[in-house]
């Protein structure tokens, strides 16, 4: 078909539209944020475990997943189709903790890998039982989605301890070729894994078979997932299960009554009737007869290639047209995250723009060269030792920086506090805060060896002479004392230059001063940037993509833009076809009158019209 040039496009794109939901991260704890997670989820187990497989495969069999509320005939049912014992039923609930399925042995190797349900580890059960027990799931062990999770499944298996993270596929002959049946989890489970596979397998499926009771047909849960297949335009059969024969028809009628005002009123209805069978505490098959008309449904479907493709692809349509809805509101929510996570990193970088400015602003003051290190630059200026003052300055400038990151850190932290969104890191931002004082003061020590190494090479070359004793070079800690003074102390150091240009010369006193002060912001600058980069780590850590709203979009767009293509090529091949069809027309009735003509009676049209099947058919 001509479909087939088009369909890989829409694969690929597909494919790009699944990677970019995989990356979608919804990190922060926003109004919307816990849904728009569920959302990706679902979308993703929808893209992986039916639409892109069912579009590499469209010749696989159908998946009819028979899925429903707790004690609903799920197992019964499945039994009954299949005419043998395949799935516990019972009183027990949740009965259904291992998804069984069943299908054809030529179909087996369809669902040996991970085509469909790739998260799950495929136990096999291949020969039948005579006695129609249900055994235990001992065969052969497949990994999921190649995973390499299949030796600890083996072991499992082995052991009989089939559960969570597996299913179970058995083979029937029973079954026609091009079906298979799937026992779902209860939708409604007390167990939180279960009801989360259950939604997953009915993802999953080419054809959704609900089952409810005449006691529960009206209750939420079933409703809410008809309402979601009508959401997807999914291949739907509902079951209305253990009907009184005394209100069948009453039951019946209002059920049909409620599909018809929720828009499902074309969606197969089938009736089993309440036997003693339904209960699950006998053989747990119904009689042949009470599931008769169902599979004869499902046979149709899966033996007739009209209907066949015509379910799969109605189901494979509806989930790609859902992707238009869903996803730009996984954009949206995606959009937030980013917007929240540059809000919240604008309180921290605003808050450490106004640490940064207050540097700036008390070390032109001069206000390092206070307290001790004030008191040692009079002792200098009398004598005092150098080394000293150095110390001095080192301590001073240590604490204005650590007091100006711990004052952007209360304001960021109080900005944070007041933000919804923040919640999550908050405590990690006051973790990454704790020993500030240390960090800042190993750069301001970094810093003073630098300005000493500055220093010594700016008066290596200064004889005795020029600064006014004879023999040796100039003691370098003198001078990065009086830079270190004129850098730090402001006008409170004006002598600290003139001391200086006394000691090495004007020239280099200048160069001194002005090398020392790009030194001195340049590390100022490393020690408020790298603190304000430690509080915004935690923002980092979450992951929120700045363009993962626009690479969502973007894939939306392509993927639209190639199913557009593809059903206008299908609309190509059916004008095409039809086309063919009326000329074929045309030839069978030109054949036919020249038959006529040519014999002249009865005998005559009967053989230009076999001359022109034979030519139509050629």
């Amino acid at each position: 078909m001509v479909t087939l040039d088009v369909r890989p496009r829409l694969i690929d794109a597909l494919s790009v539209l699944r990677d970019r939901v995989d990356a979608a991260r919804f990190p922060l704890p926003l109004r919307g944020a816990a849904r728009a997670r569920r959302n990706r989820d679902e979308l993703l187990a929808q893209l992986d475990d039916y639409v892109i497989p069912r579009l590499r495969s469209p010749q696989a069999p159908l998946l009819a997943v028979i899925g429903g509320s707790t004690g609903a005939g799920k197992s019964t049912l499945v039994n009954s189709l299949v005419g043998r014992r395949i799935s516990e039923a019972g009183v027990l609930r949740p009965t259904t903790r291992t998804p069984v399925l069943v299908c054809h042995p030529d179909d087996a190797p369809w669902f040996a890998g991970p085509r469909v349900l790739p998260q799950l580890t495929r136990v096999w059960v291949p020969e039948q039982d005579d006695g129609g027990e249900i055994r235990e799931a001992v065969g052969e062990v497949v990994g999921a989605g190649g995973r390499g999770g299949g030796g600890e499944a083996r072991e499992r298996g082995e052991r009989g301890e089939v559960g969570v993270g597996t299913v179970r596929i058995e083979t029937d002959v029973a079954l026609p070729s091009g079906l298979a049946l799937l026992d779902a989890p209860d939708i409604d489970s007390l167990v939180a894994r279960n009801r989360e596979l259950a939604a997953e397998l009915i993802c999953a499926a080419d054809v959704w078979v609900l089952v409810t009771t005449a006691a529960r047909y009206a209750d939420a849960v079933p409703w809410h997932l008809l309402r979601t297949a009508k959401e997807y335009d999914v291949t739907l059969v509902t079951v209305l299960d253990r009907v009184p024969h005394q209100i069948a028809a009453e039951i019946s009628g209002r059920y049909a009554e409620l599909l018809q005002r929720a828009g499902l009123g074309h969606v197969p209805r089938f009736t089993i009737p309440e036997l003693p069978e339904s209960a699950g505490g006998g053989s747990g098959l119904l009689p042949a007869t009470a599931v008769a008309a169902l599979r004869e449904w499902l046979e149709w479907h899966a033996e007739d290639p009209v209907a066949r493709t015509a379910a799969a692809e109605r189901t494979a349509a509806g989930a790609i047209a859902a992707l238009r809805s869903r996803l730009p509101a996984l954009a949206g929510a995606a959009a937030a995250q980013h917007a929240a996570a540059l809000r919240l990193a604008g309180r921290v970088e605003d808050a450490y723009e106004g640490a940064a400015e207050r540097v700036r602003r008390e070390v032109a003051a001069g206000e390092v060269l206070a307290g001790d290190a004030r008191a040692h630059w009079r002792d200098h200026r009398l004598g005092g030792r150098a080394d000293d003052l150095l110390e001095a300055l080192t301590h001073g400038l240590t604490s204005l920086l650590t007091c100006a990151v711990e004052e952007a850190d209360e304001r960021a932290a109080d900005a944070w506090r007041r933000d919804p969104a923040a919640a999550e890191v908050v405590r990690a931002a006051a973790a990454d805060a704790a020993g500030a004082g240390g960090r800042l003061g190993v750069i301001v020590r970094r810093w003073r060896r630098c300005l000493e190494e500055l220093v010594e090479e700016e008066t290596r070359a200064v004889r005795t002479g020029q600064a006014g004793e004879q023999g040796g070079t100039v003691d370098p800690e003198l001078p990065a004392a009086l830079l270190a003074t004129a850098l730090l102390g402001g006008r409170r150091a004006r002598t600290a230059g003139e001391n200086l240009a006394d000691l090495v010369g004007a020239q280099t006193a200048l160069r001194l001063c002005e090398r020392g002060g790009r030194l001195l912001t340049t590390y100022l600058e490393r020690a408020v940037d790298g603190e304000r980069e430690r509080r915004l780590a935690p923002l980092d850590q979450l992951t929120v993509p700045s363009k993962q709203q626009a690479g969502l979009i973007a894939a939306l767009s392509v993927m639209q833009r190639e199913k557009k293509e593809e059903e206008r090529e299908k609309e190509r091949e059916r004008e095409w076809e039809w086309e063919r069809a009326r000329e074929e027309r045309e030839r069978v009735r030109e054949w036919e009158w020249a038959g006529g003509r040519r014999v002249g009676d009865g005998a005559g049209w009967g053989t230009g019209l076999e001359l022109a099947k034979e030519e139509v058919s050629g």
